[in-house]
């Protein structure tokens, strides 16, 4: 996989991600801005939580970074409400690109076309295989021999915009649904960085391994 290249202007592209869990993809992202041997051509602006209690929140306030929490549960049954909070904080952070790493809600397509062609997610599965939950267990169950990740621009359909990049991980006789996600968590830490970065120096990327 290649690393990033230089970039040839000081403005860094801002980043907005949207979390809900652990986000270890959102400390993947943090520890790309932070890599002074490969300097990368993007910044975190902000980060959105839809759960009060994601461990990506600690995540953003060790690295110093704005956080956002707008609950789910308090906006429970008013989608429009709660996309109107997250879209009011948008505004004000000025995103060049919206990073959805772990948001387990679905956009509406009012969302997208406020942020047309800003807005990727990373899934793990090789797209089109495999939409929505539970795609290692579909991998194991179906004796699948390669199994991976998939950053993708966001349309209105679930897990099926445009494909930007894969990377592809062997299944081995001896996996399990816990060893896949681990093979495929290493593969999304190294490729969501890289395809951002891309994105924030103009470049069409299409990254395979």
């Amino acid at each position: 996989m290649r690393l990033f290249k230089t970039p040839m202007s000081k403005t860094l592209s801002r980043i907005v991600v949207l979390i809900g869990g652990n986000g270890s993809n959102l400390q993947a992202i943090i520890d790309a801005t932070q890599n002074k041997q490969a300097p990368a051509a993007f910044e975190v602006v902000g980060v959105i939580s839809h759960n009060p209690t994601a461990y990506g929140l600690e995540r953003a306030k060790i690295a110093k970074l704005p956080t956002y929490i707008v609950s789910a549960k308090l906006f429970a049954g008013n989608k429009t409400g709660f996309e109107t909070a997250i879209l009011d904080i948008l505004a004000t952070l000025k995103p060049d690109l919206i990073c959805l790493a772990g948001f387990m809600r679905v956009l509406s397509p009012e969302f997208i076309q406020a942020y047309p062609n800003k807005i990727i997610n990373i899934h793990p599965s090789l797209l089109p295989k495999y939409p929505g939950l539970h795609t290692h267990k579909q991998v194991i169950a179906n004796q699948d021999k390669e199994h991976g990740a998939t950053v993708h621009w966001v349309n209105e359909q679930l897990d099926a915009g445009p494909i930007i990049a894969q990377a592809k991980t062997p299944v081995m006789p001896d996996d399990t649904e816990d060893s896949i996600k681990t093979k495929v968590l290493t593969l999304e830490h190294r490729l969501y960085p890289m395809v951002i970065n891309n994105i924030a120096l103009g470049i069409n990327t299409e990254v395979n391994q």
